[in-house]
């Protein structure tokens, strides 16, 4: 396709957190298999057999995470989830994170990358953001991993609530298969600009 098809315009900087927020909380997403979906939704947080010793990765980008998980397709990813937490604890998860890798624009030396690394509960990376047909764009959607404290704090503190939004994943990917990229770009969650403190957005290489 072309102009206003199945590729978006690059219309956003590099390295820029986008995602669906409002004054309170922040939507992040992740994909599990039926055994830890159900019970978290149940719950309305993650529950046995979730496991806070492995690290969890959390993607504000709806479209990132279709291309992760093959539209909720691929083995042990069949269910997507919607978790909206607070806007505080997203912050403090960013504002104790190192990058995945070491970037000399954001890091004196590597060995001080190394150090920033061992030190931080939160990890993150610049992956390149997907259109409706997940190819990769120029412009990079930011994935953010937990562990150790992230983890507890996560469960704990920071999630409101948890939706089942598989049923949203198929249903874009209908209308991209149909070749409807005007109503697959309708259905997508709103995902803006996230306002990010001058700090934070120097520590994780992004705005």
């Amino acid at each position: 396709m072309g102009e206003g098809g199945l590729h978006a315009a690059d219309n956003f900087t590099a390295r820029e957190v986008r995602a669906v927020f409002d004054a309170e909380v922040v939507t992040v997403y992740q994909a599990y298999p039926d055994r830890i979906a159900e019970p978290a939704l149940r719950a309305g947080n993650f529950v046995e057999p979730f496991k806070r010793a492995r690290m969890t990765w959390v993607k504000p980008s709806f479209l990132w995470m279709m291309y992760r998980s093959g539209w909720a397709a691929k083995p042990d990813q069949e269910r997507v989830v919607a978790v909206d937490i607070t806007r505080e604890g997203f912050e403090w998860a960013l504002a104790h994170a190192s990058l995945s890798h070491f970037d000399r624009d954001h890091h004196p030396t590597e060995s001080a990358w190394r150090e920033q690394l061992r030190g931080s509960p939160v990890r993150v990376q610049w992956d390149p953001e997907r259109d409706l047909g997940l190819n990769p764009l120029p412009h990079r959607a930011i994935q953010i991993g937990l562990s150790g404290e992230a983890v507890d704090r996560y469960v704990d503190d920071w999630i409101t609530s948890i939706r089942d939004v598989t049923a949203l994943a198929h249903e874009v990917h209908a209308a991209v298969t149909r070749g409807d990229a005007d109503e697959a770009r309708g259905l997508l969650p709103r995902e803006r600009t996230y306002p990010l403190p001058d700090h934070i957005a120097a520590r994780i290489g992004g705005r």
